[in-house]
């Protein structure tokens, strides 16, 4: 009898241990109304505004400096590149008179093979 006691009072001790341990939760919450979370949310988005175009600013300042240490020739190529990569982005061919007189780029020229004559 008396171990029986002893293990209802351990089987009730192993049950009633993990139960405790969720109910507190940890440190009290507080309660916040809708007109403080919703002023909350609003600080949060001016302040990411606000990082989100200090950011970009400081992307505009770098590439202005890019550009301008860039000599005459070099800024003329880029603005020619990035036309074409817009155009490319698009999915938009070049226009059809710039196709047709376009110049040939580096293709290799197919040479014929030239007889070699002796000077017997």
């Amino acid at each position: 009898m008396f171990t029986r006691l002893i293990i209802y009072l351990l089987f009730l001790g192993f049950l009633s241990n993990p139960l405790t341990a969720q109910e507190g939760g940890g440190p009290p919450k507080k309660e916040q109304s809708l007109k403080s979370k919703r002023k909350q949310r609003k600080e949060d988005k001016k302040r990411w505004k606000e990082e989100r175009r200090k950011k970009r600013a400081e992307e505009k300042k770098i590439k202005a400096h890019h550009k301008r240490i860039q000599t005459k020739e070099v800024r003329k190529r880029m603005k020619r590149n990035k036309k074409v990569a817009q155009r490319n982005h698009d999915h938009k061919r070049d226009p059809f008179f710039q196709r047709l007189f376009k110049k040939k780029g580096k293709r290799k020229s197919i040479k014929q093979p030239q007889e070699k004559t002796n000077k017997i």
